[in-house]
């Protein structure tokens, strides 16, 4: 009986020669494999643009304006505008984009109750999600653009801020609403049976417990935002100076996409070599966006 015991026991021991974990072991490789194969492009682009764009940083960069191309000064001048530019049209796409995209995800897990209409939001904002940012700035350019609704401008920052949001709004109604769905049912009948209404269970209640996948999906569609170029040619175009007042937002505005796309197909080399810089400037701050998602995504519930 012993004998058996010990045999049934050797029978259950892992055999390397069987053929089923030889094959378990070299599809575990090849996995392994194709994972370092998939890291490679993202790690030579960021080494590449880290030394192309890291050697030119100075304090110049940062405060000065860029000169056009071919001038006769010696020097390309810098980005400061850009980044400013970066900062006002993706501020402006964040104030269009989190109060509806916030409330839009409100209705879907709070109000709707799985009809026509939430259903309708729903396959529209994974439509949305899909569709390549060059519409979004095709579109803002139709309506708003040409027709200059806003104060009678054209290209603006505003215009560019209204296409960023169409880009942000997806994601941000997406994660709003599943992270209200994550909240646990008794809360809400807990608060409601004590006699709070629906607007105080929310706002005291769901909301606080679902910020944390709330805001990471707000800053993961700001580190899309930035990055976007299409949509920014058609509609804040681009801008050689500094923002001097609140009236400038009504009109061309710079941005780092923008000055990357410009400057990289001039021939001359002191544009050429902002642009490197500039793309390094826009990777950290998109750097910095994906650290801060991952800092909410982390952060114990409340």
């Amino acid at each position: 009986m012993i004998k058996k015991e010990k045999n049934k026991l050797n029978k259950l021991d892992y055999n390397i020669r069987l053929s089923r974990n030889i094959c378990n072991k070299l599809l575990t490789y090849t996995i392994i494999v194709f994972s370092l194969i998939s890291i490679i492009p993202l790690l030579l682009v960021l080494i590449y643009v880290l030394i192309k764009g890291g050697s030119q940083l100075n304090i110049d960069l940062f405060l000065l304006e860029p000169q056009p191309p071919g001038s006769q000064t010696g020097s390309a001048g810098g980005i400061g505008n850009a980044i400013i530019g970066t900062i006002i049209i993706t501020a402006i796409a964040s104030l269009i984009a989190v109060p509806i995209g916030v409330g839009g995800g409100i209705y879907l897990a709070e109000y709707s109750k799985g009809g026509f209409f939430s259903k309708f939001i729903r396959f529209g904002t994974n439509v949305l999600a899909g569709v390549p940012s060059i519409i979004a700035g095709v579109f803002i350019y139709a309506v708003v653009v040409v027709t200059k609704v806003i104060i009678g401008s054209s290209f603006s920052g505003v215009a560019g801020g209204m296409a960023l949001s169409i880009l942000m709004l997806p994601m941000v109604i997406k994660t709003t609403d599943e992270g209200l769905k994550l909240v646990s049912d008794d809360l809400r009948k807990g608060a409601l049976g004590l006699g709070a209404t629906m607007y105080t269970t929310i706002v005291e209640i769901t909301l606080p417990h679902a910020f944390k996948s709330i805001a990471t999906g707000i800053v993961l569609g700001l580190a899309r935002a930035a990055g976007e170029t299409a949509p920014l040619i058609f509609t804040a175009l681009f801008s050689y100076y500094h923002i001097s007042s609140f009236n400038d937002i009504f009109y061309e505005m710079s941005s780092l996409s923008v000055l990357i796309y410009n400057f990289a197909l001039e021939p001359y080399s002191a544009q050429n070599q902002l642009a490197w810089a500039a793309s390094f400037i826009l990777i950290f701050i998109v750097l910095i966006l994906n650290i801060f998602s991952r800092l909410f995504s982390r952060r114990k519930s409340y």
